[in-house]
């Protein structure tokens, strides 16, 4: 507990450009949670260099995703948000957690598998031990909660293995975290493959939506999105091309399904198409401004990112000195 809350952990890699389905379905609903949790926002930039990166690039987009943390609603004031490689706790307590971890559980992690087949020529310790690194960030602040894809459960699962085995050697060290069950954000598809989520790293570009996308770029992918050759807009499971497109608009206008069936009963994908570009577009444009405000007020962004390392630094450091000692390192003189 921190001021009387709950605290809750979470971060998105400072890898590629996010997408609407990171902001419908996560960012945007973070927001919300400043009042119930004390919460910490991690640009996660450690955990991206198990890929290699162009140094200027990820220095770029880290700062960019930073500030499109503050554009989408998060009150750099209330919320601690910060880049993980400021502060140094997270390597440190990794460092501490590896040592409590068993290989047998690193060996089953999916996610591990998956990455090893995409980058094959590049399997390194840091990629096979990411779940560990991963434990740190969520134990070092005490965190209650952590909001979980499906993708990232089984390192909810490692975290919380890897706390209680720690516990049950040296005694109540760590809070033992739980998934976040909240109001679910939209899940967003691919538009090119409706079966999958819109994601990043698509090789498609057509596929995902991206924040920055200018409302011509955004109009033309909707208007290429695979729909089927029904011919009917139904919000079903049989056309997840269409589903996708409903759930996108609902997601950008308040409207539920069957208000969106009514609204285009009789009419053709074509005009669904455009009606969602359009309601994407009215959605991203304030944040796309935003983002370029606060771009132009280099002050006030540095100024963030030096406090809020501070203030993240401070609460990582109870946690990390607490570890150390009773691990048995020496006590530091002071």
């Amino acid at each position: 507990m921190i001021n009387d809350k709950k605290v809750l952990f979470s971060g998105m890699q400072a890898t590629g450009n996010l997408t609407l389905g990171n902001y419908l379905g996560a960012l945007k609903n973070w927001v919300a949670l400043s009042d119930e949790y004390e919460c910490f926002y991690c640009v996660v930039d450690e955990h991206s260099i198990t890929v290699r990166q162009n140094p200027a690039t990820l220095r770029k987009r880290a700062r960019a995703l930073l500030t499109l943390y503050i554009a989408a609603g998060l009150d750099p004031e209330k919320n601690c948000i910060y880049y993980q490689s400021h502060v140094s706790g997270h390597a440190e307590l990794a460092w501490i957690l590896n040592c409590y971890t068993y290989m047998g559980e690193l060996n089953r992690m999916t996610q591990f598998k998956d990455k090893a087949a995409k980058h094959a020529d590049n399997i390194n310790a840091g990629l096979f031990t990411y779940p560990v690194l991963m434990a740190a960030d969520i134990l070092l602040f005490q965190a209650d909660v952590v909001p979980v894809g499906i993708d990232q459960k089984q390192h909810l699962e490692i975290t919380r293995d890897i706390a209680q085995r720690f516990n049950s050697i040296y005694g109540d060290t760590f809070t033992i975290p739980e998934p976040y069950i909240g109001k679910a954000g939209a899940k967003i598809m691919s538009l090119q493959n409706p079966e999958k989520k819109m994601s990043k790293s698509d090789e498609n570009p057509n596929g995902s939506i991206y924040l920055m996308d200018d409302t011509d770029t955004i109009i033309r992918k909707c208007k290429r999105a695979v729909t089927d050759s029904e011919g009917c807009i139904r919000y079903r499971d049989e056309q997840p091309g269409v589903k996708n497109l409903i759930d996108i608009y609902c997601a950008c206008t308040g409207k539920t399904p069957s208000e969106v069936e009514s609204e285009f009963d009789g009419k053709g994908y074509g005009e669904l198409k455009m009606a969602v570009g359009e309601a994407v577009a009215a959605q991203l444009s304030p944040l796309q401004a935003e983002v370029a405000r606060l771009e132009k007020d280099k002050a006030y962004i540095d100024g963030i990112i030096k406090n809020n390392a501070e203030k993240a630094s401070y609460f990582a450091n109870k946690t990390l000195r607490k570890v150390q000692r009773k691990v048995g390192f020496p006590d530091r003189i002071r």
